[in-house]
């Protein structure tokens, strides 16, 4: 079943500043996950939390994972001159979650955003204010923001209804030192990052107990700051930055350890590490002089995330050109002789494969030319060429058929994936960027 939209913005008539396009998700009825209290790893579709009924079938009962995302261009997925929709560390934390079950994210970072504009943004969510761009913060270079701010009742409904909130958040606070610091002296350098430490520590605490106040049981994951200037921009200037870096890094762990303490769920994506001796490769620092990740630099963010939240991450690639889509069913991917095929852009795939994959069971009509599946109290019934496929006994219409697909010396029976999964009640997400389609229960 499709989710109804909030809204969503395309390229066109966007900033130099930043790409837009993010896709912002209608919250759906869930509560919130709690964490495992020995690993203390966020599970995925448990059984014994985070259950809701669909609307498809009020004796079927699905399980999804909420995240919420916040921050500033980094949560948004910013690149320098991009000509694509954004795809940065949340994208990646989004198929992350899909390997362990459903999952639904809702993007609302902005780009420009420092700590004192989501102070501002989380405090109006938690009251309830809508706000404009300007309110949020003066000089914003993200065309939504005034968009974003005028709809916070959502926003905390879906804060509300979450398993976790990830941010990134303070690198527009720290960006003047890269122009700066070396024209300090040490102590003068010294007492601006006391400065800089002393107000992000204020903000970053106001805005974690923002959000804690509204769902006190979901966790909260920060990121720490990573530092963007290569060593090659000169010993000194570098030493300065990696030793402010890791004072944020310091501060970060210091406010989370104090929430910990007073029995919030807390952590800290520690990604500043990940990215010594690797400025120059993973982020535009060299070639266009933006502090801001690249692909690169995003997935590293991402496993940060991903291992903070589930204590595991998996590289996902896309196919070789020419090769069929991945098939991924319940975290496993589907391998099979009987490759998947496009027929008129719609993924199929060999009917036994699908059905062996989900746990199904069916039954071949060879009169009708009809393969009737079935999983727990729901039917899916598909005959061979036919324009509709009944779902329950419901007939519902199909671009193309099923048909029969000579594989070597066999005939298989190749079916919409979709259609058959959703139909099943599973859930069922393509990635593009990854040519990939998920599927869980």
């Amino acid at each position: 079943m499709k989710r109804k939209r909030i809204w969503k913005n395309t390229a066109a008539g966007l900033s130099a500043s930043m790409l837009a396009g993010m896709l912002l998700l209608t919250p759906s009825a869930l509560p919130a996950h709690a964490a495992d209290a020995k690993t203390g790893v966020l599970p995925v579709a448990s059984n014994e939390a985070s259950l809701t009924t669909t609307k498809k079938d009020a004796a079927a009962v699905t399980k999804e994972f909420r995240i919420v995302t916040l921050g500033d261009s980094i949560t948004v997925g910013y690149e320098p001159k991009m000509t694509t929709l954004p795809y940065g560390y949340v994208e990646r934390l989004q198929e992350q979650g899909l390997l362990h079950g459903r999952t639904q994210v809702d993007n609302f970072g902005i780009a420009g955003l420092k700590t004192s504009g989501l102070k501002t943004f989380t405090d109006a969510i938690k009251e309830g204010k809508t706000l404009t761009s300007e309110a949020i913060q003066p000089n914003l270079p993200d065309p939504r923001a005034g968009q974003i701010g005028a709809n916070t009742t959502a926003i905390r409904e879906s804060i509300a209804q979450a398993n976790l909130v990830a941010m990134t958040i303070g690198g527009n606070d720290v960006s003047e030192l890269l122009g700066t610091a070396n024209t300090m002296s040490d102590q003068e350098l010294q007492e601006k990052v006391k400065e800089l430490l002393s107000m992000y520590t204020t903000n970053v605490t106001a805005i974690i107990n923002n959000i804690h106040e509204i769902n006190p049981s979901a966790r909260i994951v920060i990121a720490d700051q990573y530092q963007p200037m290569p060593a090659v921009a000169g010993k000194e200037l570098y030493a300065k930055l990696m030793q402010a870096s890791q004072g944020f890094t310091q501060t970060i762990d210091g406010i989370a350890a104090q929430f910990t303490a007073q029995g919030a769920d807390v952590k800290v994506a520690h990604v500043a590490k990940d990215f010594v001796g690797g400025e120059g490769t993973m982020t535009h620092m060299i070639k266009n002089r933006d502090f801001h990740p690249n692909q690169l630099g995003y997935a590293a963010i991402a496993e940060e995330f991903a291992k903070t939240i589930w204590g595991d991450y998996t590289k996902l690639t896309a196919p070789d050109a020419g090769q069929p889509m991945n098939i991924i069913v319940s975290g496993k991917t589907l391998s099979t002789p009987y490759k998947p095929v496009i027929r008129n852009g719609k993924n199929f795939v060999a009917i036994q494969d699908i059905v062996n994959a989900v746990g199904a069971k069916t039954v071949w009509d060879n009169k009708t030319s009809t393969a009737t599946i079935t999983y727990g109290d729901r039917t899916v019934a598909v005959k061979i060429g036919a324009n509709a496929v009944k779902v329950n006994g419901a007939s519902v219409a199909v671009d193309t058929p099923a048909f029969l697909n000579k594989v070597g010396k066999e005939a298989k029976t190749y079916v919409p994936v979709a259609m058959v999964a959703e139909g099943l009640g599973f859930d069922v997400q393509y990635i593009a960027k990854l040519k990939t389609v998920f599927v869980n229960p």
